[in-house]
C-alpha cells in the first residue's frame, strides 16, 4: 500500500513532543506523494502543520485503532513502534491499574509504588496449570511458564530481572521464588521452601539500602538457583552474588543511608543482649549518619530486625555466630568514629589510646589494641634489602581505615551467604533448577565512574544474550510453520562487547596500567586514545583530556577516568588483616584465612576506591599473584561463568520500569519510561518483531473475524485454509505483506490495521444502509400516524358541537324546574320558623313547672338522709364502749394464763431432757469445732517447724557471710583503693535504694491517683447506668406498641443466626478432622518409607486408632449437682461483677430459686433427720428378734421341704408298684411279644408324664411356700414400721403373733405327722393341713399388702398437703404483687407483668433443665446397672454350667427333657475370632462395587452390623472393639489405595454412612428409634453403647466426603474454565470475539471441553452416587460444593483475563449457567443450594451485559452486584474489552463514579474466591426400612464361614 492510501484523512497519527514524548493528532487532509506538510488536528483542537522536509522522507508513526488499545501483549498491536508500546503501557497502567504487560517472551512491570491485592495464596493457585497466554499478564505468569518448561522439557529454566534501582526488581524476584515456594513445596519435612523465602530478610538487611531513588534498593546483584527433584518438589537452592557496593559502609550521599543492618542494630540496641556493643542512635556514628535523615517513613527498623534475627535462626545461623556477626558491625560503627589526630601539618597523625572508640573496636573483634592503634598510622614498606615502617599522612590513614572498615563488611557479607548457602543446601541429587537473577539495570547519571561501567558492560552482555534469544524463537517459529525464513537485521553489540572485553580492550589496558607502578588514570585515558580512537563504539570527548565515551546499545554514556585504577585494584593494608587474622573470635579469625593477603571472594565489591599505597611486593612471595587480582578481572570472571548458566537455561524476562522519580503511586512520566525501555531491550525486541510478520492469526479466527469481506461464493467452500488465501490475495496485492503458514496466517506491520479499516468500512457502508431503510420507515410511519389524528380530530370536533347544544336544551329545562322548587321552598321555610318558635315557647314554659316540683323532692330527701346518718352514729358509740371493758377483761385473763404457762416452761427447761433436745446438733458443732483446732495447731506446727528451718538457714548464712567479711577485711587491708571502690559501690547501691524509694513513692501516688480517677469513674457509670435504666423503661414503653409479626421476624433473625454460628462452628471442626486426616495419611507415608527403607519382610500392621476409641474425652459430661450449680453461679457473678450480674435477669432469677430450693431441702432434711432418730431406737430392739426369726424360718422351710419330698417319693413308690404289678398281669394274660412290648412302651411313656407333671407341682409348692416365708418376714418389717405411728391398728398386727406365724407352717406339718391317723381318711398325705396353712398365710400376706397400700396412701395425702401449702403460699405471694401492681400505673403495670411472666418462664424452663439433667443421670446410672447385672447374670450362668454334675445329683433327678424348636434367622451372623482377617479382606479390601451392584444397597455395612450385633448378643467386647477397628483401619486403606478413584470413595462413603446410621438406629435410644418397627426394634442392640464409635465413624465419614469433594474437583478442574467461559454453545457469536488477542504456542497440545461433556460428567457422578445408595442430602450437599467449585474458578478465571471480559462472553456465560441450572432442576437438586453458589458468576455475567455509561447505568450496576465485592465489579470493568469498534470503552470517570458509591461496602480486600473453600458436610440420620432378617449374603462375597444365627 502506498503512503497516499494510508496517510488519508481522519487517520490519526503520532508526532514528536518534548513533554510528552509523542503526541496524537489527526490528518484533515488527505496526503499526496511530493507534498511539503501534513496538515493536523491536535486533541485540543489546535491545527498543526507538520513539516516534511525533504519531501518523501519519513512519514510520523500511524496510530493503531482504539479496539487494540490496551492489549495484553505489544507485539499484538498492527502498528509497532515506540510511541504505540508507550501508549498501550499508558492506557494499562493509568487506565485499567494493569502493572503487567507483555512483549513477547518479555514481561515489562510497572512499579505501582503501592501494594496491590494481586499476590495472594489464591492467585498463585490461579496461574498454576495456566498457559502463558491463557491469563492476564502476571509475574506468576512468567514463573508458571518456566516451571511448566522446566516438567515438560527437562531443561532448567531462568528468570532474569533487570531495571534500574527503584523499578521493583527485588520485589519481582521475591514474588517469583514465592510462586516455586508455594507450587513446588518440599515433599519432606526440611521445609526448604520456607528457608528459601527466609534468605531475603537477611539479604535485604545486609545488601539493601536507602537511595534516592528507592527506599529498598539492592545494592548488589545475586543469582538464586532453586533446585528440585524428579517429582519437581524444591529441595535446595543456592545464591550467587556480584559486585557489593562497598563504598556505601563508608560514604553516603545526600538523603540516602548506609545498609539496612547498621540501623536495625542502632535500633535494637536496647535490648539486653546488645548492652554489650556500646551503640547508641544512628545519628551518633559517623558511617551512618553523612546522607541525613537516617529513618524510612513507613518503616520500623526494630522490627525488621527482629525478622531479620528469626531468618537467621531459621536457617541454623547460631546465637553465638549471631552476636559475632553484630560485634563485628558494631565495631565497623565504632571504626568510623575514631578521631584521628593529625601531626606536623597532616604529615604524621596518631589514635589515642584513651579513644573509647578504638577500645569498643578492638573488644568487639577481639584483637591486641596497642597493635592495631599503631598500623592504623603506620605501614611496612620491603624492599629487596630491607624493611622499615613508615608513618602515614592524616588523608592516608582515613583512606586506609574506610578501606579497612569496607574490607571487613564485605568479608562478612561473603561469610553470610556461604552460610545461607550452607543452609539451602541438600544432599538429594538434584534433578532440575530455576534460576532468579536479580540484577541492576542499565545505568547513566552526570558522573560516572567505574561502577557504572561495570554494570553497563554486564548489562551489554545480557543484552546480547536477549537478543539472540528473541532472534531464535522468531526463527523457530517460522520454520515450524514452514514460512521461508529471511534474515532479519537486528542490533549485535559484539563490538561494544569486543571493545570493554577484548585482548587490549578497556579492562585489558586498565589492568596493565594497574601492574605499572607509578600507573595513573591519565595515562590510562590517553591509551584508550590511542588504541581505540577509531573505533566505532569509543569516542572522546572534545572538552576533557581524562573522559571516555562509549556507544552502548541503550545510549551513549560519558565515564570520567578519575578512580579506575583505585577501584579496580582495591588494596589493603596487609599488617591490618594480620591483626584480624588473630583475633580472639575465631569467626573474626576465619573471615580472613579464606584467601591469602585478605583478598575478596569472588562476589567482588563494586564502588570501592582504594589507596595505592602498597609497594611492588618481591617475585619470590607466591601470594602477591594471587592478590594483584583486579576487581574487573574477577567480575568479568563471575560474568562469564553467569552467561554460562544462562546460556545452558531456558531464559525467561522480565523488565522491570520505574514510572517515576518521585515514588508517587499510578504516577506516569514519559520521559523516564521511554529512557528505560530503550535501556532494556523492550523497544529492541518489538523492532525484531515488526520487522518479520509480527501479527499472527490462526485460520479459524481469521475466518470468523474477515467473513465480512468475504462474497457469498467463497463462504460456499468448505476449505476454510482456501477461502482465507483467496480473500487475501483480492484484498492485499502485495504478496510480501503476508505469508501463510501450517496453522497460522503471519502479516507485515500493519497489515492487520488495514484490513481493520477495510473491515470498519464494510461495516460503516453497512450501516449507512440499514439507517437509510430505517429513517425511510420511520418518515412513512410519522405520515400515517399524522393522517390517523387528523381524522380523530375532525370527528372529535363534529361530536363536540353537537354534544354542546344538546346541553344548551338541557339546561333550559333544567332552570325552569329549579325556579319552581325554590319558590316551594322558600315558603316552607317561613311556616316551619312560626312552627318551631311556637314549640319551643311551649318546652320552656312547661319545664319550669316539672323543675320545681323536683326540688321539693330533693330537700325532703336530703332530710331524711341526716337523720340515718346521725342515729348511726349514736348506735356505733354505745358499741366501742361495750368492746373496749370486753377487751380489758379479756387481756387481764390471758395475762394469768400467760404466767401461768410460764412458770410451767421454766421448771420444764430445768429438765436434763430438754436441754438434751436443745443439744442434739451441738456435739456435731463441738467435733467440727475440734477438727477445726486440730488442723490449725498442725498447720501451725507445719509453719513453727518451717520458721526454726529458716531461721537456722538464717543463722548459718549470716555466720557464713561474718566470715566471708572477716576474710575479705583480712586479705583487703592493705588495698584501700579497692575498699574506695567498695564504698562508693556500696553508696551506688544506696542511691540506687533511695532512687528506687522514690519511684516507689511515685508509683504510689499514681496508683493513688488512677484509684481516684477509677472511684470516679464508678460514680459516672453508675450515673450512666440511671440514665440507662430511664432508657430502658421508655424502650419498654415502645416494644409494647411493637406488633407480633416484628417479634417473629427478629426471632427469624436469631434463628438464621444460630444457624450460621452452627455453621461456622461445623466448618471449623470439620476442617480439624479434615487436618487430622491429612496429618494420619503423612503419618502412613512417612511409615511406607520408613518400610521401604529399612527392607525388612513380614507384615507391618496399620497405626491402630485403638487409643482414640478407648478414651473417654468424647463422652457427654456428667451434670453437677444443685450445690455444685449453686456455687458456679456464685462464682459466676464474682466474676463478671454486681453490676453486670445485677442486669442479667436470669442468672439473679435462678440464685433466688436456688435458695429457696436449699431452704425447702434444709427443712425437709431436719425432718428426716428427726424421724430416722425415732426410728433407730425401734430398729435396735426389732434386729435381734428378726435373725432369731430368720433362722426358724429357714430351719422350717428346709424341714417342710424334706418331708414334702419324702411323701412324694413314697406315693411315687406306691405308683410304681401298682404299674408294675399291671404290666405283669397283662404279660400273663397277652402271650404276643409285640403287644407286650406295645404297652410297655405306653405306660412308661404315661410315667414320664406323670413324674414331669409331679415335678412342676412339686416346683409350684416349693415357689408357693418360698414367696410365703419373704412375705412373712416383709409383714414383720412392716408391723415395726407400722409402730412408729399410733393411727394405724390392725387386729393381727401384733409382734408377737406374728412370730408364731412366721414358723407355723412348721408346727402344723409336725402336727401333721403326729395326727396322721386322726385325719388320714381325708388325705393320707398331708395336703389339707398344707393347704389350710398356705392359706393362713396367704391371708396374712394380702393383710401385710394391704398395710404397705395404706401407708403409701398416707405419704401421698402427706405430700399433696405439701403441695397444696405451697400452692397456697404462691397464691397468696400473686395476690400481694397483683394488689401492688393495681396500684401502680398503667406502663408500670405493663413492665411489672412481663417480668413476672419473664420470672415464671425462666423457672419453668431451669426446672425443666434440672429434670432433664436428673433423667439423663438416672438413665446413665441405670445403663451401668444393667450393664454390670447383666455381666454378673452371665457370669453366673457360665460358673453354674461349669459345676461338675455329680455335685447335684438331686437336681439330675427333676430335670425336664425339653426338645428345643427351630427358630427363624434373627438378623445376627456369627464368625469365629481367627477368621476376622478374612471377613475384611473379602468384605472391605478386595470388595469391587461391582460385585454388589445387583444386591441391596450397602450391603457390606449390613453384614458387618449385623456381625457387631451378634458380638453384642454374646457381650464380647473384645470382638465387638476389634471389629470395628479392623473394620475402619480396612477402610482407611482401600481408600488410600484408590485415592483417585470415584466409584470406590462414593461406594465406601455409602457404606460408611449407612453402617453410622445403623449404630444410631439399633442403638436403643428413643430418639433413633421412632420410625423402627417393632421387628427391627428387636434387633437392637443389647450390651454395649457405641457412641464413641459412631463418632469415629462421623470423622472417618467426614474424611471420604472430602476425599470424594477432591477426586471429584480434580476431573472438573480442567473442564471448567473451557466448558463455561470459552464453550461456544449459542453460535455465531464468535465472529465478535475481541482482536489482536495473541496465544502462545504452549497451548497447542491442551484439549478443550465442551459443556455437554462437563454436564456428561456430572451426570457420572449423580448416576454413581445414586446407585451406590449414597443419602440424598450427601448428595445435594457434594453437587452444593462441586458448583461452589466451578464458580469460584471461573470467576477467577474471568477475573485474570482479558479477552473474554466482553459482551458476547457475557451472553455466553449466562446462556452456559442456564444450563447447569436446568441441569440441577432435572436432578430434583434445586433445593441443595448449588443454584446459589452460582450467583456470583451470573451477576458477572450481567455485569459484561449491562450498559456503562451514565450514572444510572452506574447505580444499577451497584443495586445489581450484591454478590460481587467492590474490587471484583471494578477489575470485571477494568477488563471489559469492546467487542467491535462501534462500542465505546468504559470511562475511567464511570469506573470511579462506581467505586464512590461502593465505598460504604464493607468488602474484603480478597479479589479471587477461594475455590478450594470447604463447605461444613451434615450426616443427618436416615434410618433404614430393611430388617435384619431379610437380607441376604450372595455367594459371590465368599462368607460361608459367616454362621446365621
Amino acid at each position: 500500500m502506498s503512503a497516499a492510501q494510508l496517510y488519508t484523512k481522519y487517520t490519526r497519527v503520532w508526532i514528536p513532543d518534548p513533554d510528552e514524548v509523542w503526541r496524537s493528532a489527526e490528518i484533515i487532509k488527505d496526503y499526496k506523494e511530493g507534498d511539503k506538510s501534513l496538515q493536523l488536528k491536535l486533541e485540543d483542537e489546535t491545527l498543526y502543520e507538520y513539516p516534511i522536509d525533504p519531501p518523501g522522507s519519513e512519514l510520523p508513526f500511524l496510530r493503531n485503532p482504539d479496539i487494540l488499545v490496551g492489549q495484553n501483549d505489544l507485539t499484538a498491536l498492527s502498528y509497532l513502534h515506540e510511541p504505540a508500546v508507550l501508549h498501550n503501557l499508558k492506557v494499562r497502567f493509568l487506565e485499567s491499574n494493569h502493572i503487567y504487560t507483555y512483549c513477547g517472551i518479555v514481561l515489562v512491570a510497572i512499579n505501582p509504588y503501592e501494594q496491590l491485592p494481586i499476590y495472594e495464596q489464591d492467585v498463585i493457585y490461579a496461574y498454576s496449570g495456566q498457559n502463558m497466554g491463557d491469563m492476564d499478564p502476571h509475574i506468576f505468569a512468567v514463573a508458571e511458564k518456566a516451571y511448566k518448561q522446566m516438567a515438560r522439557e527437562e531443561k532448567n529454566q531462568s528468570i532474569i530481572v533487570s531495571g534500574e534501582s527503584g523499578a521493583g526488581k527485588t520485589v519481582s524476584a521475591k514474588y517469583a521464588m514465592r510462586f516455586f515456594a508455594t507450587v513446588g513445596g518440599s515433599a519432606s519435612e526440611t521445609n526448604i521452601e520456607t528457608k528459601v523465602l527466609a534468605s531475603s530478610p537477611i539479604m535485604e538487611a545486609i545488601g539493601n539500602a536507602k537511595t534516592t531513588r528507592n527506599d529498598n534498593s539492592s545494592r548488589f546483584g545475586k543469582y538464586i538457583q532453586i533446585g528440585f527433584d524428579k517429582r519437581y518438589h524444591i529441595i535446595g537452592a543456592n545464591m550467587r552474588t556480584y559486585l557489593l557496593e562497598k563504598s556505601r559502609v563508608v560514604f553516603q550521599a545526600e538523603d540516602e543511608r548506609n545498609y539496612h543492618i547498621f540501623y536495625q542494630l542502632c535500633a535494637s540496641s536496647s535490648l539486653p543482649e546488645f548492652k554489650d556493643l556500646g551503640l547508641t542512635c544512628a545519628e551518633d556514628f559517623f558511617y551512618t549518619s553523612q546522607g541525613g535523615d537516617t529513618s524510612i517513613d513507613g518503616v520500623d527498623d526494630a522490627d525488621d530486625f527482629e525478622k531479620t534475627r528469626h531468618a537467621f535462626t531459621l536457617l541454623g545461623v547460631k546465637e553465638s555466630h549471631q552476636m559475632t556477626i553484630f560485634r563485628i558491625i558494631a565495631g565497623i560503627l565504632h571504626l568510623g568514629n575514631l578521631k584521628i589526630q593529625g601531626e606536623r601539618d597532616g604529615e604524621v597523625c596518631s589514635v589515642s589510646s584513651e579513644d573509647e572508640h578504638l577500645s569498643s573496636f578492638c573488644s568487639l573483634l577481639g584483637v591486641e589494641h596497642s597493635q592495631m592503634q599503631h598500623w592504623l598510622c603506620h605501614r611496612k614498606l620491603v624492599t629487596t634489602a630491607e624493611t622499615y615502617v613508615k608513618s602515614m599522612s592524616l588523608h592516608q590513614v582515613v583512606n586506609a581505615r574506610n578501606a579497612l572498615a569496607k574490607h571487613i563488611y564485605a568479608q562478612l557479607f561473603n561469610w553470610i551467604v556461604q552460610h545461607v548457602n550452607k543452609a539451602l543446601h541438600t544432599t538429594v541429587k538434584q534433578h532440575s533448577f530455576i534460576g532468579v537473577l536479580d540484577i541492576y539495570g542499565f545505568e547513566t547519571f552526570e558522573v560516572n565512574s567505574f561502577e557504572q561501567f561495570c554494570i553497563n558492560y554486564a548489562n551489554e552482555k545480557l543484552q546480547q544474550q536477549f537478543n539472540s534469544h528473541v532472534f531464535k524463537l522468531e526463527q523457530e517459529e517460522y520454520m515450524k510453520e514452514g514460512i521461508p525464513w529471511t534474515l532479519i537485521d537486528f542490533y549485535d553489540n559484539q563490538p561494544c562487547i569486543d571493545l570493554i572485553e577484548a585482548k587490549l580492550g578497556i579492562l585489558d589496558l586498565l589492568d596493565e596500567e594497574c601492574k605499572v607502578p607509578k600507573g595513573t588514570d591519565q595515562n590510562w585515558a590517553q591509551k584508550l586514545y590511542d588504541r581505540h580512537g577509531a573505533s566505532q563504539h569509543f569516542q572522546k570527548p572534545r572538552m576533557s583530556n581524562t573522559s571516555f565515551i562509549v556507544l552502548h546499545f541503550a545510549d551513549k554514556v560519558e565515564y570520567q577516568s578519575e578512580g579506575f585504577l583505585e577501584k579496580n585494584r582495591d588494596t589493603v593494608y596487609e599488617e591490618q588483616i594480620n591483626i584480624l587474622k588473630a583475633s580472639q573470635y575465631q569467626m573474626v579469625a576465619d573471615l580472613f584465612q579464606e584467601e591469602k593477603d585478605a583478598m575478596p571472594t569472588t562476589a567482588v565489591a563494586k564502588r570501592t576506591p582504594r589507596i595505592n599505597v602498597r609497594s611492588a611486593k618481591p617475585a619470590f612471595k607466591a601470594a602477591n599473584k594471587e592478590h594483584r587480582k583486579t576487581v574487573g578481572h574477577q567480575f568479568r570472571n563471575s560474568l562469564q561463568l553467569l552467561m554460562e548458566t544462562l546460556n545452558a537455561t531456558t531464559p525467561h524476562y522480565v523488565r522491570c520500569i520505574k514510572p517515576n522519580d518521585e515514588k508517587l503511586p499510578f504516577k506516569f512520566d514519559p520521559k523516564r519510561a521511554v529512557q528505560q525501555l530503550r535501556a532494556c531491550g523492550v523497544l529492541e525486541t518489538i523492532r525484531i518483531s515488526a520487522a518479520g510478520f509480527p501479527s499472527r492469526w490462526s485460520y479459524p479466527d481469521f475466518f470468523n473475524r474477515y467473513r465480512v469481506l468475504m462474497n457469498k461464493r467463497d463462504l460456499s467452500k468448505n476449505n476454510t485454509k482456501q477461502i482465507c488465501q483467496t480473500l487475501l490475495e483480492d484484498l492485499i496485492k502485495d504478496p510480501d505483506k503476508f505469508q501463510f503458514g501450517r496453522t497460522k496466517i503471519f502479516f507485515r506491520a500493519g497489515q492487520v490495521a488495514y484490513l481493520e479499516k477495510l473491515r470498519a468500512d464494510k461495516f460503516r457502508a453497512a450501516t449507512i444502509m440499514i439507517q437509510k431503510m430505517v429513517r425511510g420507515w420511520l418518515q412513512r410511519a410519522r405520515y400515517l400516524r399524522l393522517r390517523q389524528a387528523t381524522l380523530a380530530l375532525q370527528r372529535y370536533t363534529r361530536g363536540h358541537l353537537a354534544r354542546r347544544l344538546f346541553q344548551h336544551l338541557r339546561r333550559t329545562r333544567a332552570a325552569i324546574t329549579l325556579q319552581k322548587q325554590y319558590r316551594m321552598l322558600r315558603m316552607r321555610r317561613a311556616f316551619l320558623r312560626v312552627r318551631s318558635a311556637t314549640l319551643t315557647i311551649q318546652a320552656f314554659a312547661r319545664g319550669m313547672f316539672v323543675r320545681r316540683i323536683y326540688h321539693q323532692m330533693l330537700m325532703e330527701h336530703k332530710a331524711t338522709i341526716l337523720q340515718k346518718y346521725a342515729r348511726g352514729w349514736l348506735a356505733r358509740a354505745r358499741l366501742r364502749r361495750a368492746q373496749a371493758a370486753a377487751v380489758v377483761l379479756q387481756c387481764h385473763w390471758r395475762r394469768l394464763r400467760a404466767r401461768r404457762q410460764l412458770q410451767a416452761l421454766r421448771i420444764e427447761a430445768r429438765s436434763a431432757q430438754h436441754l438434751k433436745k436443745l443439744n442434739i446438733g451441738m456435739e456435731n458443732k463441738v467435733v467440727q469445732l475440734q477438727r477445726k483446732v486440730d488442723e490449725q495447731n498442725k498447720e501451725n506446727k507445719l509453719l513453727n517447724e518451717q520458721l526454726s528451718m529458716l531461721t537456722s538457714a538464717h543463722s548459718s548464712e549470716v555466720e557464713k557471710l561474718k566470715k566471708e567479711l572477716q576474710q575479705y577485711q583480712q586479705t583487703q587491708q592493705g588495698d584501700g583503693k579497692q575498699l574506695l571502690s567498695l564504698q562508693e559501690e556500696t553508696e551506688r547501691l544506696r542511691m540506687e535504694l533511695e532512687r528506687a524509694h522514690g519511684e516507689r513513692e511515685v508509683l504510689e501516688d499514681s496508683h493513688g491517683k488512677e484509684r481516684d480517677l477509677l472511684r470516679k469513674r464508678i460514680c459516672d457509670l453508675e450515673e450512666e447506668n440511671a440514665l440507662l435504666k430511664q432508657e430502658k423503661e421508655e424502650l419498654n414503653s415502645r416494644i409494647l406498641c411493637q406488633s407480633e409479626d416484628e417479634f417473629a421476624r427478629n426471632t427469624v433473625e436469631e434463628n438464621m443466626q444460630m444457624k450460621k454460628e452452627l455453621e461456622e462452628e461445623r466448618s471449623r471442626y470439620q476442617n480439624l478432622v479434615k487436618e487430622y486426616a491429612s496429618l494420619e495419611q503423612r503419618y502412613d507415608n512417612l511409615r511406607d518409607e520408613m518400610t521401604i527403607f529399612k527392607q525388612t519382610p513380614g507384615h507391618r500392621r496399620n497405626p491402630s486408632n485403638q487409643s482414640s476409641l478407648e478414651s473417654d474425652s468424647n463422652n457427654t459430661s456428667i451434670c453437677t449437682s444443685e450445690i455444685g450449680d449453686t456455687e458456679d453461679v456464685i462464682q459466676q457473678v464474682e466474676e463478671i461483677g454486681m453490676e453486670k450480674a445485677a442486669m442479667d435477669m436470669t442468672l439473679f432469677l435462678k440464685l433466688q430459686k436456688r435458695v429457696r430450693e436449699l431452704e425447702l431441702e434444709r427443712k425437709k432434711l431436719q425432718a428426716q433427720l428427726e424421724k430416722k432418730e425415732q426410728e433407730s431406737k425401734k430398729s435396735q430392739v426389732n434386729e435381734i428378734k428378726t435373725e432369731v426369726t430368720s433362722e426358724h424360718e429357714d430351719f422350717a422351710y428346709n424341714s417342710l421341704k424334706r418331708q414334702e419330698l419324702e411323701s412324694e417319693n413314697k406315693k411315687l413308690k406306691n405308683d410304681l408298684n401298682e404299674l408294675r404289678k399291671a404290666i405283669a398281669d397283662h404279660a400273663t394274660q397277652n402271650n404276643s411279644s409285640n403287644d407286650v412290648q406295645d404297652g410297655y412302651n405306653l405306660l412308661l411313656n404315661q410315667l414320664k408324664s406323670a413324674n414331669e407333671e409331679l415335678e412342676v407341682r412339686k416346683e409350684e409348692v416349693l415357689i408357693l411356700r418360698s414367696q410365703i416365708m419373704k412375705a412373712a418376714q416383709q409383714k414383720e418389717t412392716g408391723k415395726n414400721m407400722e409402730s412408729i405411728s399410733p393411727n394405724a391398728s390392725w387386729p393381727n398386727s401384733d409382734r408377737h403373733v406374728d412370730q408364731e406365724d412366721a414358723i407355723e407352717a412348721y408346727q402344723g406339718m409336725c402336727e401333721t405327722n403326729r395326727k396322721t391317723e386322726d385325719w388320714g381318711y381325708l388325705n393320707e398325705d398331708g395336703e389339707l393341713g398344707l393347704a389350710y396353712q398356705g392359706l393362713k398365710q396367704v391371708a396374712r400376706l394380702l393383710e401385710a399388702q394391704l398395710q404397705d397400700q395404706r401407708r403409701e396412701h398416707e405419704e401421698e395425702m402427706e405430700a399433696l398437703k405439701n403441695q397444696v401449702d405451697l400452692m397456697q403460699e404462691e397464691l397468696e405471694k400473686q395476690q400481694q404483687a397483683f394488689l401492688q401492681t393495681l396500684q401502680l400505673s398503667p406502663e408500670v403495670q405493663v413492665e411489672f407483668g412481663l417480668q413476672q411472666e419473664i420470672t415464671r418462664l425462666t423457672n419453668e424452663n431451669l426446672d425443666l433443665k434440672e429434670l432433664l439433667e436428673k433423667l439423663e443421670k438416672n438413665e446413665k446410672k441405670l445403663k451401668k446397672q444393667l450393664k454390670i447385672y447383666m455381666k454378673k447374670v452371665q457370669d453366673f450362668e457360665a460358673s453354674q454350667t461349669t459345676v461338675p454334675v455329680e455335685r447335684r445329683p438331686h437336681e439330675r433327678n427333676m430335670q425336664v427333657a425339653v426338645q428345643r424348636k427351630e427358630k427363624d434367622f434373627q438378623g445376627m451372623l456369627e464368625y469365629y475370632k481367627e477368621d476376622e482377617p478374612l471377613l475384611i479382606r473379602n468384605l472391605i479390601t478386595d470388595l469391587k462395587p461391582q460385585a454388589v451392584s445387583a444386591t441391596v444397597p450397602c450391603l457390606p455395612a449390613y453384614i458387618l452390623y449385623m456381625c457387631i450385633r451378634h458380638a453384642d448378643y454374646i457381650n464380647d467386647d473384645q470382638k465387638v472393639h476389634s471389629l470395628l477397628t479392623s473394620t475402619i483401619n480396612g477402610v482407611k486403606k482401600v481408600l488410600k489405595k484408590h485415592q483417585d478413584d470415584f466409584e470406590m470413595t462414593s461406594f465406601w462413603l455409602a457404606n460408611t454412612c449407612r453402617l453410622l446410621h445403623c449404630l444410631k438406629q439399633y442403638s436403643g435410644e428413643e430418639c433413633f428409634m421412632t420410625q423402627n418397627t417393632a421387628k427391627q426394634n428387636e434387633h437392637c442392640l443389647k450390651n454395649f453403647d457405641l457412641t464413641e464409635y459412631r463418632q469415629v465413624l462421623g470423622h472417618l465419614s467426614i474424611q471420604i466426603y472430602q476425599q470424594l469433594i477432591n477426586i471429584a474437583g480434580g476431573i472438573l478442574q480442567p473442564m471448567i474454565v473451557s466448558a463455561v467461559l470459552e464453550n461456544e454453545s449459542i453460535q455465531g457469536l464468535s465472529i465478535v470475539k475481541p482482536v489482536g488477542y495473541r496465544k502462545y504456542s504452549s497451548n497447542a497440545g491442551d484439549s478443550s471441553y465442551s459443556l455437554d461433556e462437563m454436564i456428561r460428567q456430572l451426570n457420572t457422578f449423580h448416576s454413581i452416587m445414586c446407585d451406590q445408595g449414597l443419602d440424598p442430602e450427601i448428595i445435594q450437599q457434594a453437587f452444593k460444593q462441586l458448583f461452589y467449585m466451578i464458580n469460584a474458578i471461573a470467576l477467577n478465571n474471568l477475573l485474570l483475563r482479558k479477552d473474554v471480559c466482553s459482551w458476547s462472553t457475557g451472553m455466553q456465560l449466562r446462556f452456559n449457567i442456564s444450563q447447569l441450572e436446568e441441569w440441577l432442576h432435572g436432578k430434583n437438586l434445586q433445593q441443595s443450594g448449588a443454584a446459589q453458589t452460582l450467583e456470583p458468576l451470573i451477576q458477572a455475567a450481567q455485569l459484561l451485559q449491562l450498559k456503562k455509561k451514565t450514572s444510572e447505568d452506574a447505580e444499577a450496576i451497584c443495586s445489581l452486584c450484591t454478590s460481587l465485592t467492590t474490587q471484583q465489579i471494578v477489575k470485571i470493568l477494568n477488563l471489559y474489552t469492546p467487542v467491535n469498534e462501534f462500542e465505546e470503552r468504559v470511562t475511567v470517570a464511570f469506573i470511579r463514579n462506581i467505586q464512590k458509591q461502593l465505598q460504604e461496602r464493607n468488602d474484603p480486600p480478597q479479589l479471587l474466591l477461594d475455590f478450594k473453600h470447604m463447605f461444613p458436610v451434615l450426616f443427618p440420620f436416615n434410618p433404614s426400612a430393611i430388617t435384619m432378617d431379610s437380607i441376604h449374603l450372595p455367594a459371590s462375597l465368599n462368607l460361608d464361614f459367616l454362621n446365621k444365627v
